[in-house]
């Protein structure tokens, strides 16, 4: 039976708690940057196991100073996953770079490692797995190339690798606080490193400030990427709630689990349990020809079932810019196929049991309609 209210895909579970702590902010005179933005980055390095952790304004603005912290230019190649936001290839290309594509593995939609090897070149700088959904990439075989390692962990806030968290393992590791994100802020983002050098030119790339007195001066032409207090205020709360947000997040991974297992054609990405998965979004890939339905027909289906759900992701490198900018970018078939088949289910804590059961039975009559 069609839900009778809409089913968000992903809202931020937020209360009064948030509301409070911005309240408590906006009274105390510090909207820009102050102590709260400062506590959340004790707090998080704290969580993560890391030396330093920058907040900025975005997960966008974490990679793209991370990327010029370490030196990334002109000329140089930085070798990403084209299963990703067009943000993670964007900064590289805002630092004058080159983007290299290679393609995924099939299990988990993560950078492929060999591949990783395979495509460096004299001219290659870093390289930026990304950890998809929360799974972690497969970060030994790329340490070992010895090149500067760039995490995108825009999912992966509570992920640890072959036991070991994510955020102090990789030359830099950049976090997101965006409204659907494990913890949501509304906008921001974080850059964890345990290098000094890193760190200091992230804090000078991040704002220009005046220093004490009527004179200032300035050392780096920096941006203006910093995280307001009002914003990391919402964090600090949402970092609190994170264990009862797990909680919630597990469970309705297990009734996705459960409910979907035996409908053909609709398959989880792998999660690997030598790794903490973060637990940021239930993705499947769609057999057409064994669910009976593409994965753009289930999704219009969900839809007209008052059930949203979004994709993540549709490769870069086949997007307008990209495909225009890099025609010599060769074909990569396991990025491209699940381009086309791939899509997210409702998750959140926001979510009751009720609503993830209201989608595995819309997703099972669907399939029965079809099959």
């Amino acid at each position: 039976m069609t839900r009778k209210t809409p089913l968000g895909f992903q809202p931020p579970s937020v209360g009064e708690e948030e509301i409070a702590a911005v309240a408590d902010t906006l009274r105390s005179g510090w909207l820009t940057t102050g102590p709260r933005a400062a506590l959340l980055e004790e707090r998080m390095a704290d969580y993560l196991d890391a030396k330093h952790v920058l907040a900025v304004a975005s997960g966008t603005a974490a990679m793209h100073l991370a990327l010029i912290a370490l030196g990334v230019q002109a000329g140089d190649e930085v070798i990403t996953t084209p299963i990703t936001w067009p943000a993670t290839a964007n900064v590289i290309v805002h630092c004058g770079a080159r983007p290299v594509f290679v393609d995924v593995r099939e299990a988990d939609l993560n950078i492929d490692p060999e591949l990783v090897e395979a495509a460096v070149t004299p001219r290659t700088k870093a390289i930026m797995p990304v950890h998809l959904a929360g799974q972690p990439g497969d970060l030994d075989p790329i340490w070992a190339l010895g090149l500067p390692v760039v995490e995108d962990a825009a999912h992966a806030a509570e992920a640890a690798y072959r036991g070991r968290k994510l955020g102090g393992l990789s030359d830099a590791t950049c976090f997101s606080l965006y409204a659907t994100k494990n913890i949501a802020a509304g906008e921001g983002g974080l850059v964890s490193t345990n290098r000094d050098d890193v760190a200091q030119a992230i804090r000078d790339l991040r704002l220009m400030r005046r220093g004490d007195g009527s004179r200032y001066d300035i050392t780096v032409p920096g941006y203006k990427a910093n995280l307001s207090d009002v914003l990391a205020a919402i964090a600090l709360v949402q970092l609190d709630k994170l264990p009862e947000h797990t909680a919630r997040r597990e469970r309705q991974f297990e009734l996705y689990d459960e409910g979907l297992a035996d409908v053909d054609g609709v398959e989880p990405l792998a999660r690997d349990p030598r790794d903490t998965h973060a637990l940021h979004l239930y993705i499947v890939k769609v057999d057409a020809e064994r669910f009976g339905a593409t994965r753009d027909e289930l999704q219009r289906a969900l839809g007209e079932e008052r059930i949203s759900t979004s994709i993540h992701f549709l490769p870069v490198h086949r997007l307008t810019w990209y495909r225009e900018r890099f025609p010599d970018q060769p074909p990569l078939p396991v990025a491209e196929r699940a381009g086309d088949e791939i899509l997210s289910l409702p998750l959140s804590p926001a979510h009751s049991e009720g609503d993830i059961r209201d989608v595995i039975e819309a997703v099972r009559r669907i399939h029965a309609g079809v099959a």
